[in-house]
């Protein structure tokens, strides 16, 4: 093996961290990502900061968590203070790029605010994260908003089909009896293929686009981060994908009646969602789920292409890939469709790294089961490159000790997940106002505490409950356990990092340098 000098950074969306064959799924096999997890390492304890796509994917480029990076909520701009994975790179002589999806939102009035204008090469690196976006694509593009500049739009229109707005007319739509097109957007449709080729499909297609621009990096090196939009909705995939699992290969969903019966007031409001209301019904449910799982099945596929292209072209003894989800969904796990609360099907994410390095030979194919978070990636990849991380920033750490075999001394005890849900209906149902509607997630190895700024907390004793199906936060019993991981919680927040501005080392040097300087404050 040889020495990291690329990066390749692959998240899907919505992508469950047990519907993998690696992780255990009894029916969805997986041997591409079973190869690359071979030769890498899987993590079984990852977790997102959100399980909200916006913020859980601005934790991953920021190196921080959601409250220090500001963007709580999908649409809440990332302010323009913010460092982020293209900002560290950059100054390692590496070039970001980004083809799929980001949910990055601007911040233009912060880029207003210093004299920045549409069309300065700040303000595009700016709107984009510090990704160079080669081709941005967050996968929800409604008939009457449709950019016409869509560039997966164009590429379909010279493939010949046809409509202002192809990604939904043919990508995520079927053909009923009459030839009327089925919407994707509607789930009872979930179970008929799209009409597209599955050649021309968004996810072979985002594979051909990275395989391009890595062919014409030249030898140069680069980080990509190649974002595929599925499995996330439209639940619509291409024949034969759409036909590979059937209702017996679903799993049954998690869930007990006790849950409905003494449902915390959160838990009991996103269970009147429509699609926590869709997935609890069964057979509704086992129509969706066998159309999700031939998603992440076409996923798979696309990962064979790209490890063999990296083995032809000898990139595989230079290259650290990563392939992990910027959060997970319910699909009718504990009465709930989507994702937000902190349940393990939400925040537990697949995380597997290959390291090229021979440092990580001894330890290919391991299972770690150390607790790591998204923010640890950004830290791997400057130690990786052999850059100097900026530990008064990323709020993450380096997992190449884990990559390389080794049991640190010290490592975190916790992880931790954040929820701003401004956004639902539930918070109005509930009487709360937007800054109001915000709960932490404090997870150890055997318990998860979750406060909530209007409620009481939850606690679940995850070694004698893993299913999470008995919250103890208000058991009398428990209330020792409640205050000891509410302190852990605050000892978290008195050590989050606000001062980005001055590395811990120039502090060192200025510290009594007023001294050397002449000031003779304090003399009598």
């Amino acid at each position: 093996m040889g020495q990291v000098k690329n990066i390749l950074f692959i998240m899907c969306d919505q992508l469950r961290w047990d519907y993998l064959g690696c992780y255990g799924h009894p029916f969805l096999k997986t041997p591409h990502i079973d190869r690359l997890a071979a030769s890498g390492m899987i993590f079984n304890n990852a977790f997102v900061q959100s399980a909200i796509c916006g913020p859980s994917r601005m934790s991953f480029y920021t190196g921080r968590y959601m409250s220090s990076h500001g963007a709580t909520l999908n649409g809440v701009p990332l302010p323009i203070s913010n460092l982020t994975l293209g900002d560290h790179l950059t100054d390692l002589g590496v070039p970001t790029a980004l083809i799929g999806k980001s949910h990055m939102t601007p911040d233009v009035k912060g880029m207003q605010r210093v004299g920045l204008k549409q069309g300065d090469a700040a303000w595009e690196m700016l709107s984009e994260g510090g990704f160079t976006a080669i081709e941005r694509d967050d996968g929800m593009h409604l008939d009457a908003t449709v950019d016409p500049k869509l560039a997966y739009n164009s590429y379909l229109l010279d493939q010949g089909y046809d409509g202002k707005n192809p990604w939904h007319g043919w990508a995520n739509s079927a053909a009923g009896s009459e030839g009327e097109i089925l919407s994707g957007w509607k789930m009872s449709n979930a179970d008929l293929p799209a009409r597209i080729k599955e050649h021309d499909s968004e996810t072979p297609y985002m594979t051909r686009c990275a395989i391009e621009y890595i062919k014409g990096q030249d030898q140069k090196p680069w980080c990509l981060h190649l974002s595929y939009i599925k499995p996330h909705w439209p639940y619509m995939a291409p024949a034969p994908y759409h036909a590979l699992y059937s209702a017996e290969d679903c799993l049954p969903p998690r869930r007990d009646e006790a849950e409905q019966e003494n449902a915390h007031p959160l838990h009991r409001g996103y269970m009147t969602h429509p699609e926590s209301i869709v997935f609890s019904d069964i057979e509704r449910r086992q129509k969706i789920l066998p159309t999700y799982m031939g998603l992440i099945k076409q996923i798979d596929d696309q990962i064979g292409v790209l490890l063999d292209y990296l083995e032809e072209s000898d990139l595989m003894a230079e290259t650290m890939i990563v392939f992990t989800s910027d959060h997970g969904d319910q699909m009718g796990d504990h009465w709930l469709g989507e994702k937000e609360l902190f349940f393990e099907e939400s925040v537990r994410v697949p995380l597997i790294i290959y390291d090229p390095a021979s440092a990580a030979d001894g330890a290919r194919g391991r299972r770690e089961g150390h607790l790591v978070e998204a923010i640890d990636l950004i830290p791997t990849f400057i130690d990786a490159l052999g850059g100097k991380i900026p530990d008064h920033i990323l709020e993450g750490r380096s997992l190449a000790p884990l990559l390389h075999g080794q049991s640190p001394k010290e490592w975190r005890d916790y992880v931790v997940s954040e929820l701003d849900y401004a956004y639902t209906w539930c918070r109005q149902d509930l009487g709360l106002k937007p800054d109001e509607a915000k709960a932490t997630m404090l997870r150890t190895k055997k318990w998860k505490y979750i406060h909530h700024k209007c409620f009481q907390p939850q606690l679940f004793n995850l070694a004698e409950d893993p299913e999470e199906f008995h919250d103890l936060g208000s058991d009398p019993d428990c209330q020792n356990k409640v205050g000891e991981m509410s302190e852990q919680m605050f000892q978290w927040f008195s050590n989050r990092k606000s001062r980005t501005t001055l590395s811990n080392e120039a502090i060192e040097d200025r510290t009594a340098a007023f001294w050397d300087r002449g000031v003779q404050f304090g003399q009598w």
